[in-house]
């Protein structure tokens, strides 16, 4: 079951609208991209992602990812979304993250994985915010179980517009103490984007 959320994220994730950037041919290529012309997209994105442009490359890994002007292909879509996380690129290093969890072209990884969602995560991104916070909540991929830490993630997530972390926020919170929402509120609070997420709280453990 918890695997199968996390697939579930990594697709909902795959489906967002690239924004436009104010670079020659990265604007045509996303705003092609947005309107299925798939094969203007690719002809627009990819000298740029070959010449090492980290929006490029994250829109050329969606196309081998979801086969779309392109022939599918999963190692393809690690390889330059691995580019892109590696100049910082929190939708790329989410994608990373998630393809390293399920093995997808990459023999499985769980600690890859975890890093990959945290780099992403202390970046804004609701969705590696989402994944960390179920690696809380359930303890999987060698996270310690942290209700605390899970509801300030699917807050931060919730915040920036992820629904199911919404869900999630309102189950855990039932089976919480007053003491400990109030931490998770605080830690949401008080927490930047580009700072580091804490590793531990002080009123979380089992539920």
């Amino acid at each position: 079951m918890k695997k199968i959320l996390l697939v579930t994220l990594l697709a909902i994730g795959l489906q967002f609208g690239l924004q436009a950037s104010a670079r020659a041919g990265f604007a045509e290529g996303a705003s092609a991209y947005n309107a299925r012309n798939y094969a203007l997209a690719l002809k627009e994105i990819t000298p740029l992602a070959k010449a090492g442009d980290p929006d490029a490359q994250h829109l050329l890994g969606l196309m081998y990812y979801m086969g779309r002007g392109v022939t599918r292909d999963y190692k393809q879509a690690f390889a330059w979304h691995l580019k892109a996380a590696g100049q910082g690129k929190a939708d790329a290093q989410y994608v990373v993250g998630a393809m390293y969890y399920t093995g997808n072209a990459v023999p499985q990884d769980q600690k890859h994985a975890v890093s990959w969602f945290r780099k992403a995560a202390e970046q804004g991104n609701p969705d590696a915010q989402h994944a960390l916070g179920l690696m809380y909540r359930y303890s999987v991929a060698g996270v310690p179980q942290d209700p605390v830490l899970a509801y300030m993630l699917y807050n931060l997530a919730a915040a920036g517009g992820h629904r199911n972390a919404v869900e999630q926020r309102a189950a855990i919170g039932k089976k919480m103490t007053p003491e400990q929402v109030e931490e998770a509120q605080a830690l949401s609070r008080t927490w930047k984007a580009g700072t580091a997420l804490p590793t531990a709280s002080k009123t979380g453990g089992n539920l």
